[in-house]
């Protein structure tokens, strides 16, 4: 269900690096939410840090939901990056498995297989 990868860069380096890679592999940022800093901001401890990047690619989700607007309820994709005991880490859900029977559309699994490979490939160039 997920796919999480260690990253040799800071948690800082790893959120500056990762904007250009998503946009030259054709996704666009939609929003970035630092959950770390809301977190903080409402006085609530977390020793980590956390940073939510909603992305997504146009015509892959327009294909997506011409199959089936019900997974309007899994978008935008998300790329998290998040410190975990002193590493940093990026980690995606993987598209492919939010699909409860993904044998019964095969064009809406190669979709989201091209989709989750791309997001794959963002992650570890960004790592």
């Amino acid at each position: 269900m997920f796919y999480i990868v260690e990253s040799s860069k800071s948690f800082y380096e790893a959120t500056f690096d990762l904007p250009p890679v998503v946009q030259r592999l054709g996704f666009v940022i939609l929003n970035v939410q630092d959950t770390g800093e809301m977190l903080r901001r409402k006085e609530i401890d977390l020793d980590e840090e956390c940073q939510v990047f909603d992305v997504c690619n146009y015509r892959q989700m327009e294909k997506i939901l011409a199959i089936d607007i019900r997974l309007a309820l899994t978008l935008p994709w998300r790329i998290t990056v998040f410190t975990e005991d002193g590493a940093t880490k990026l980690g995606i859900v993987r598209p492919a498995s939010l699909t409860e029977r993904p044998d019964e559309n095969p064009v809406l699994a190669r979709v989201l297989t091209e989709v989750e490979e791309k997001l794959i490939q963002i992650v570890d160039e960004t790592r």
